[in-house]
């Protein structure tokens, strides 16, 4: 087999051909993680459990009972739980630690008979921009392997773009999973806040964090939505009576689209992402769309306010992590006391431990106000100015990222200039509405990969969707 699958229904309809069974199939991607292992996007590879499924479901198949999603080989970020299977958060302070129990997204995926190849490499904690902060060695774009794949979900994000296997979940705090998309040219999307469920997704915010897809094509990350979306008993913080029920096939009539002055005449962004994301508007203009540009004022406000709120939310999240009941306990511990410290201290990671120090600061007593609680307000100025530009255009259109993949190292001791890499993105998470990268070319200079965010209304992701396809 040398064909690349690029949909599940290819998949579908060269099993019901016979020209692969399911098995064969798994071989293949397994063949691919094999030669790919210089990437470090996996950092565990469930091959004979893989296999094993395949052959079962293979059957099912064959009985005509199998589930939807069934040829789906799929891989989950170091950050989403699977029962009796390690889950790290990339992190030594987990190491070892195996679940009880499996999220809910991956219940979902398995009971339509996915396959789950394995588990990958990410930012420890989603904490960076760069897939450069895991414990266990950075992720390597496939596309060039001096570039990062972005972050926090590169591993999943190159285990896609690397044909390792069809689809992946990663988890966006801020553009995790947007970024990487952009970095590695698939699709990728971060759902509404509350439509998907957290339960089992090792927090690192959680009034930001959400899963979500990368695929090589929207009707994958359609099929994928619909089955992984819907109330959960576990997560109170979902919308309950809403389900997905994307039908990519729909046609999609012609939209108003907003595109954001501020960022196109961004100083920090590349003149090549600046000529795309005109090119951009043109395409959408000749699919007959009305495209205008609108002032945000807040472009400059929303990564610090960001900054403010995960990292204060980190701090509390990231507490339970002691060294007492699961995961690194430091050798050097004597006492209850110096095993918090010295487990916390050798653990965590350079990233995770600044930003849980920035979170217990603007936390205290004598900061509360000064920035936790003016970055809620501002979080809230953010959001009804983002629902006002709703009211009259149907999607808001800015480039997913202000760079391409950049080198590994550029950007790892400046950490303002890494944060900075998110300033695209983490409007749709301050504001809780979607937001999906879609490819768009490449760099003419150095030929890599090219993200355009197209955001919309909370629960339109089918909109979103529809719209990338039609735009293949």
């Amino acid at each position: 087999m040398n064909k690349r699958f690029s949909s599940l229904s290819q998949i579908q309809s060269a099993i019901s051909e016979s020209s692969i069974t399911l098995p064969e199939l798994v071989r293949f991607y397994l063949s691919n993680i094999e030669a790919n292992q210089h990437l470090n996007a996996f950092l565990e590879v469930f091959g004979d459990e893989a296999i094993e499924a395949a052959e079962r479901i293979q059957s099912k198949i064959t009985e005509k009972k199998a589930g939807k999603l069934a040829g789906m080989v799929i891989a989950i970020k170091d950050n989403i739980i699977y029962k009796d299977h390690e889950s790290n958060a990339s992190s030594k302070i987990l190491k070892g630690f195996k679940s009880l129990y499996s999220s809910t997204v991956v219940e979902r995926l398995l009971a339509e008979d996915a396959i789950i190849i394995g588990r990958t490499n990410c930012d420890e904690f989603a904490m960076g921009a760069s897939n450069e902060n895991s414990a266990f060695g950075p992720v390597l774009n496939a596309a060039d392997n001096s570039r990062v794949p972005g972050g926090s979900s590169g591993g999943s994000a190159v285990a896609v773009q690397a044909d390792m296997c069809l689809a992946s979940l990663g988890s966006d705090t801020g553009g995790s999973i947007r970024q990487p998309a952009a970095f590695t040219g698939i699709y990728g999307l971060y759902p509404t806040y509350g439509a998907i469920s957290r339960w089992g997704l090792i927090a690192f915010a959680s009034s930001f964090d959400q899963i979500g897809p990368f695929t090589s094509s929207p009707e994958d990350m359609a099929l994928i939505l619909n089955i992984m979306g819907g109330a959960d008993d576990h997560d109170a913080t979902m919308i309950q009576n809403h389900q997905f029920n994307i039908q990519i096939q729909e046609p999609v009539q012609a939209l108003k689209i907003a595109y954001i002055k501020d960022c196109i005449e961004h100083e920090g962004l590349e003149p090549e992402i600046k000529q795309a994301t005109i090119s951009f508007i043109e395409l959408l203009k000749s699919k007959g769309h009305t495209v205008e540009g609108i002032d945000f004022p807040y472009l400059d406000q929303m990564v610090p306010c960001y900054q403010v709120l995960t990292t204060a939310e980190a701090s509390s999240n990231l507490s339970r992590f002691s060294g007492l009941t699961y995961g690194y306990r430091s050798p050097d511990a004597v006492d209850l006391e110096s095993t918090f410290k010295k487990s916390r201290t050798q653990g965590f990671g350079a990233e995770v431990k600044r930003r849980i120090m920035l979170g217990t600061f603007v936390l205290t007593s004598d900061f509360y106000d000064a920035y936790y609680t003016k970055a809620q307000k501002v979080r809230r100025l953010i959001r009804n100015k983002t629902m006002d530009i709703f009211e009259n255009y149907d999607i808001i259109l800015t480039s997913t990222t202000s760079t391409v993949a950049f080198k590994i190292g550029e950007k790892s001791s400046n950490p303002i200039s890494m944060y900075l890499a998110d300033l695209f993105t983490v409007q749709s998470n301050l504001a809780g509405t979607p937001g999906l990268s879609v490819p768009f070319g490449t760099h003419p200079g150095n030929n890599m990969p090219i993200g355009m965010q197209l955001m919309g209304r909370p629960l339109q992701e089918g909109l979103l969707i529809r719209l990338a396809a039609s735009l293949q």
